[in-house]
């Protein structure tokens, strides 16, 4: 089954869930610049949605790098916290995750598969010189010399443990007030690991959000147990039928990658970080055909989830967040790149408050429904910021036009959804 067998202690009773409107939140991954999208976005709904406090949910899903925002706000970390710790470096926030933990080299694993070298070349010699073997598929046994990923992702499980393990927070699972789960990938079977579930629960929750970022080829694969983990989003993007089927009336879904739509860009061109015009994704070379695939692939399932979770549960509303695909500044970011993460989680914020305003009419209504409230007042004020450093302001006719396509696409989202009105 793909579980650890190691000893279990009895799990500490968790509080009975609040009455009301049950609400869960469901965060996929996308690199440390998915994360840091995560928290610009939901920086802005913490402080526009009224009666929605994003620390007191009561589900969290985390899938990949989503699995460390959905533990820290399990913890009692709040978005705003984490984004002066994480994306400004601050202090003063009372932890620290630093960047450099995500880019350390798997020296490790490096040495132990350097190590193989000397018996594998003897055996590929073997099976050339007496199996009849072609020489091709003898030394095919060399792969397995090389690492298995690049960077070691154990320095940032100790940062993580270190942040989860101060007094009011938890590292395991039994005793956070909040439920939690955390989704990894069985490397030998394909199948999830629901970390967080009754029995899988006795695993520490920065070591089930190690294996749950451990992307193939980037981070080696993590042992826990007998077996081995790697990235929960190789089998799905959300995961979000776990909280569904737990019982929430309303799912908030998190999703930071998106294809981008080149077409409908401005002026039908990308803009790459040295400013230089790219008129055709082919033009950006393999880097952008890979990331234009490989957003595909994970949007293409999640919009086939969401449409399996509306028939399967047509009683739970189901909110997505996620990139306008339009937008190339998220597009051309590098996902591994931490020079830009005060960019993009101010960029992540904006845009959401823009999400929010051109939705108003459709979100207020189904939020309405569980005692959340749109303030529109927050939600209107152009001078709020995320982050210290300031963003060139639009000139006041760029401010009309945009606040004008904002009350255009409310009022188209509004008209069809006004009969139906179940899911947004």
């Amino acid at each position: 089954m793909g579980r650890s067998t190691a000893p279990t202690p009895r799990p500490t009773p968790r509080p009975t869930p609040r009455k009301g409107p049950r609400i869960g939140l469901a965060l996929a991954g996308g690199g440390p610049l998915g994360a840091i999208y995560e928290i610009g976005a939901l920086c802005a709904l913490e402080e526009t949605l009224v009666g929605l406090d994003l620390n007191a949910l009561d589900g969290y899903i985390g899938v990949s790098a989503g699995s460390f925002i959905a533990a820290g706000l399990a913890n009692g970390i709040s978005a705003r916290r984490m984004c002066r710790a994480f994306i400004e470096n601050d202090r003063d926030a009372g932890f620290e995750i630093s960047p450099t933990a995500f880019i350390h080299p798997a020296w490790g694993e490096y040495l132990q598969r350097l190590a193989s070298v000397p018996t594998l070349v003897a055996q590929a010699g073997l099976r050339y010189a007496f199996k009849g073997r072609s020489l091709l598929s003898a030394f095919e046994r060399l792969g397995r010399a090389l690492p298995t990923g690049v960077f070691s992702n154990a320095p940032l499980e100790a940062q993580m443990r270190r942040v989860f393990e101060v007094d009011g927070r938890s590292n395991d699972f039994r005793r956070l007030r909040r439920h939690l789960i955390i989704v990894a990938t069985d490397l030998d079977s394909g199948e999830s690991a629901p970390f967080g579930l009754p029995g899988w629960d006795h695993v520490p929750i920065s070591q089930a959000v190690r294996a749950s970022a451990a992307l193939p080829g980037l981070f080696p694969p993590v042992k826990i147990g007998r077996r081995h983990y790697v990235d929960g989003a190789l089998k799905k993007t959300l995961h979000a039928r776990v909280l569904l089927e737990q019982g929430v009336d309303l799912l908030l879904c998190l999703n930071p990658l998106v294809p981008f739509d080149a077409t409908h860009s401005p002026q039908h061109r990308v803009l790459s970080s040295g400013d230089e015009r790219i008129p055709h994704l082919v033009d950006g070379g393999l880097p952008v055909v890979l990331s234009q695939t490989f957003r595909s692939l994970i949007h293409s399932r999640l919009e086939l989830g969401m449409k399996g979770y509306e028939t399967s549960h047509p009683d739970t509303d189901i909110v997505l967040f996620e990139p306008d695909q339009r937008d190339p500044e998220l597009f051309l970011a590098n996902i591994f790149s931490y020079s830009q993460r005060r960019v993009v989680a101010e960029h992540a914020y904006q845009q959401t408050r823009a999400d929010l305003r051109s939705r108003r009419s459709t979100l207020g209504t189904v939020l309405a429904r569980h005692g959340v409230s749109i303030d529109h007042a927050v939600l209107d004020d152009p001078s709020r910021r995320l982050v210290s450093r300031r963003l060139p302001p639009r000139t006041r006719g760029a401010r009309a036009l945009k606040r004008l396509e904002e009350v255009l696409n409310d009022l188209e989202r509004a008209l069809p959804a006004a009969p139906a009105g179940r899911h947004a």
